[in-house]
């Protein structure tokens, strides 16, 4: 395998209308096959290595990935929105080039980009059974089927398949039904034991609940009890002075009523002395 590559020395590139690069010439067009032929530019490459680093603890070998592609860098611009690549021997994870790299795919089948495909599912079903707790352990083989269904459903559209998306559906997979995100969120919140909670997240109450709060008695501390007691003495204290002093002026006002009211008994005249 690596004497058929030895021979690609250089390619022109062109931009799709999917925003993805594709490969129109090679110096070796007998070995190698233009039509459909995709390459990872240096953002795409940089985002792959960071997905790939996860999978460190589930043995993932930068060795593999290295061997699967083959690196070029910008010569010159060959044509409008075409540019000429020229291979270079620089390593994908340690050059300081921004660098394109071409999957070996002269062997699909049983070549370093298919053995790298291999390595990285099986590193990502690694990880899923270590995250998740499955019912039942997910398998290679369920990986793959699925990964294989949607490929199949892109070629019967007509769809040429870019290797990085490959790729990523390879580094993103997640079973139906789970979120890795959400899980190790769950997780690192169960670890902090002095996490504080955002008022942001609690729930507005309205004002008829916070009134009907404040006036529920089974919701205040024994020491506002004794201080709501001790406010209501004194006003209590001042309640009764007013009741009594109320009393007396209806008292008063009642006896000026029955004076007015009842009819005054008149005089008898004196008897009239005789002469």
């Amino acid at each position: 395998m690596a004497n058929s590559s030895a021979i690609l020395d250089w390619c022109i590139v062109r931009l799709g209308e999917d925003h993805n690069w594709w490969v129109d010439e090679v110096s070796d067009p007998v070995r190698w096959d233009t039509d459909g032929l995709s390459i990872i530019d240096p953002r795409q490459a940089a985002h792959l290595i960071e997905l790939c680093e996860p999978l460190r603890d589930y043995g993932f070998d930068q060795d593999v990935f290295e061997a699967a592609f083959i690196p070029f860098r910008i010569e010159k611009e060959a044509s409008k929105g075409r540019i000429r690549l020229k291979r270079v021997k620089d390593s994908v994870f340690d050059s300081d080039e921004k660098l394109f790299i071409l999957a070996d795919v002269v062997d699909d089948e049983n070549g370093p980009f298919a053995d790298l495909l291999d390595h990285l599912t099986r590193c990502r079903v690694k990880l899923l059974n270590d995250v998740f707790k499955f019912e039942a352990k997910l398998t290679v083989d369920e990986v793959e089927d699925e990964l294989r269904e949607d490929q199949n459903a892109s070629f019967i559209e007509g769809k040429a398949v870019h290797v990085f998306d490959e790729l990523c559906a390879i580094l993103d997979f997640t079973p139906a039904g789970f979120d890795e995100d959400d899980d190790e969120g769950e997780r690192a919140a169960a670890t902090e034991d002095d996490a504080e909670i955002d008022d942001a997240d609690l729930p507005d109450v309205d004002d008829e609940d916070d009134e009907a709060i404040k006036n529920d008695a089974s919701l205040k501390w024994d020491e506002d009890e004794e201080e709501a007691d001790d406010d209501d003495k004194p006003k209590a204290a001042g309640g009764d002075d007013d009741e009594d002093e109320e009393k007396e002026e209806d008292e008063d006002d009642s006896d000026d009523e029955d004076d007015d009211d009842t009819p005054k008994k008149k005089k008898k005249p004196a008897p009239k002395k005789r002469r």
